[in-house]
């Protein structure tokens, strides 16, 4: 029962998916992005103890201060970027979960309008609410 229900829930997401590809690639790069920040201090460490023969030096950067500048922009703007991917997938996972829980419960609205009134005059010792 669980995988039918599961299956006719995913039918509402299918007009959704290039939203859920939007979110999926929103999270990942999240992620990549929040796992620099260690990185770029091993960098910094590698600056402070290579100096001239650190990482940056070996791509062509001598000046350990230059070097450091640049790391210094390098990690804000993984900040920026990590944080604007952050509010990319939180904005599409919420919007998309709003969306389909209103088509859900407007679908449920339907069925239950297009139900017999003897449907619910049959269960109403069922339910709490007819009770009064």
């Amino acid at each position: 029962m669980t995988q039918i229900s599961l299956l006719r829930f995913l039918r509402y997401a299918q007009p959704y998916q290039l939203q859920i590809w939007g979110a999926i690639f929103c999270s990942v790069f999240r992620t990549l992005f929040d796992l620099a920040p260690p990185y770029l201090i091993g960098v910094a460490l590698d600056i402070m103890v290579e100096q001239e023969k650190s990482l940056l030096a070996r791509l062509g950067v001598q000046n350990p201060l230059t070097q450091l500048l640049m790391l210094s922009v390098l990690t804000i703007a993984t900040w920026g970027l990590e944080s604007l991917s952050q509010y990319g997938a939180d904005r599409l996972w919420r919007n998309l979960a709003q969306t389909l829980q209103h088509e859900l419960r407007v679908d449920t609205y339907n069925h239950l309008q297009t139900l017999e009134l003897a449907y619910f005059e049959d269960r109403r010792g069922a339910s709490h609410f007819c009770d009064k």
